[in-house]
């Protein structure tokens, strides 16, 4: 039998700063080298890099050649054929666990980036908010807040960070922050149901984590939950906040079959700023299908309903609220871009402008959650979003849950486990007309508790939102 021969295989790393790049990888590269936040984001996928002298380092190709020798009657190759396959499994374990490493170390390296980022854009939120006494009673009370609900938190953050069914950090656009969180069921057969998520935080503090308690139960329905991060201020204001919610609408609608998703059953949802963000977004998208010749990436007829949790629709009846919340109407306006653009960035009021009212009957059902003790943002501003838009001929309406707060329903609810009435409410819709998923629900086990009943209780007393 003629010897084999193994050649040498030389491997050229393509540049990452090749002629060739697409048009996207050449405005990430641009964004990098304007923010190096944004550098250590972008280039922390590339761990095969000597750090001294930051070149690629390029790693031998196992010899899997010697697995497969033809098999002889002879007794000594036949102990050297056993001897190299043990080998060969050595050296394929051995990469499985350095592949392991370095995959978590790379989570670990995201993660520290990204809290970077948040925290050096907290700062400069601080010189924005002044430090006074409402303010500092605020952050006392968060503190206390999150120490209670503390049990919760590190289990969903264990799951965020270690569970397979999560995909982090998917880029959706060329701006800071365009990634979202894929939430994926265990169950594979056949295309699922999407929400695309957009989280709330004041328009100061959201992040598409925020969305991962959410994810990870609907995800136990056979839900695929995507998880929009977008910029806050001071890095982005409100304008910046839609177009990126936009473009993560975007990006689920044209991709999401790519990840198990049905295209035909996507549903748009935001909590509290991002309540508002969505509900900006899904109307911008209806005033400019309603018009002549504008291209879209996206349309509003693939969304099939919008769900708003406690969100608000009307800014000039919430900014004095607002104020006297701590959120001054300084920051506010700010944020909001002055207040002559209260009203086009209020989608309770855009909807009834005459020049665009067409563009009401292009929009899905909408259905508006809130809870009646809410006082971050009153219950009154779903009730009356939702009835203005049934007098347009909208299919909409509210539902509000007798004295739940602004957390209660995302929150605390959840972490208590077993059953809530606005996670059902929220489901049993999702499913409607899907006979099998509602009978899978009905004897769907109860949500695991993750806070004791006590702590529970304390947090819902001290709540600052």
């Amino acid at each position: 039998m003629p010897s084999q021969q193994i050649l040498p295989i030389t491997y050229h790393p393509p540049s990452v700063f090749s002629s060739s790049s697409s048009p996207t990888e050449k405005l990430l590269l641009k964004d990098a080298e304007d923010d190096p936040t944004t550098r250590l984001l972008l280039f922390s996928h590339f761990e095969e890099e000597d750090e001294e002298k930051g070149t690629p380092i390029i790693k031998p190709l196992l010899p899997r050649a010697s697995s497969y020798i033809t098999t002889t009657t002879n007794g000594a190759n036949k102990h050297q054929q056993r001897r190299r396959r043990t080998a060969s499994d050595s050296s394929l374990s051995s990469l499985s666990d350095d592949s392991r490493n370095n995959s978590l170390g790379r989570e670990v390296e995201r993660a520290a980036a990204e809290t970077f980022l948040v925290t050096r854009l907290s700062l400069k939120l601080l010189r924005y908010l002044g430090v006074g006494y409402r303010w500092i009673t605020r952050f006392l009370a968060l503190g206390c807040y999150s120490f209670l609900l503390m049990p919760g938190f590190i289990q969903v953050g264990y799951y965020y960070f270690f569970s397979s069914q999560v995909r982090r950090g998917i880029v959706y656009g060329d701006q800071p922050r365009n990634r979202l969180d894929l939430y994926l069921p265990k169950n594979t057969d056949g295309p699922k149901p999407v929400i695309a998520f957009v989280t709330g935080g004041a328009w100061i503090i959201g992040y598409k984590a925020w969305g991962s308690l959410l994810g990870q139960q609907l995800s136990e329905r056979d839900i695929i939950v995507a998880c929009i991060d977008y910029r806050n201020f001071p890095q982005g204001t409100i304008s910046d906040m839609v177009k990126d919610a936009s473009q993560g609408i975007s990006f689920v609608c044209n991709h999401i079959a790519d990840y198990g998703g049905d295209p035909n059953r996507i549903y748009l949802m935001g909590q509290s700023a991002g309540a508002h963000i969505g509900a900006c977004a899904l109307i911008e998208q209806a005033i400019k299908e309603a018009g002549e010749g504008e291209s879209t990436s996206w349309s509003v007829s693939q969304i099939k309903a919008y769900f708003g949790l406690s969100g608000g629709y009307n800014l000039l009846n919430l900014v004095d609220h607002f104020h006297r919340r701590g959120l001054y109407r300084s920051i506010f306006l700010g944020i909001m871009e002055g207040e002559q653009s209260l009203q086009r960035f209020s989608p309770e009021l855009m909807i009834q402008d005459l020049n665009i009212r067409h563009a009401a009957s292009l929009l899905p059902p909408i259905i508006l959650f809130h809870g009646t003790a809410d006082y971050s943002i009153p219950s009154d501003a779903s009730k009356n979003f939702a009835e203005t838009l049934e007098r347009l001929g909208v299919k909409a309406k509210s539902i509000l849950y007798e004295g739940k707060t602004h957390t209660d329903l995302f929150l605390q609810d959840p972490m208590r486990g077993g059953k809530d009435d606005m996670f059902e409410d929220l489901v049993a819709i999702i499913h409607e007309g899907d006979s099998e998923a509602l009978a899978k629900d009905a004897v769907a086990p109860p949500r695991k508790r993750l806070v004791p009943e006590f702590m529970l209780k304390l947090a819902h007393r001290v709540s600052p939102f």
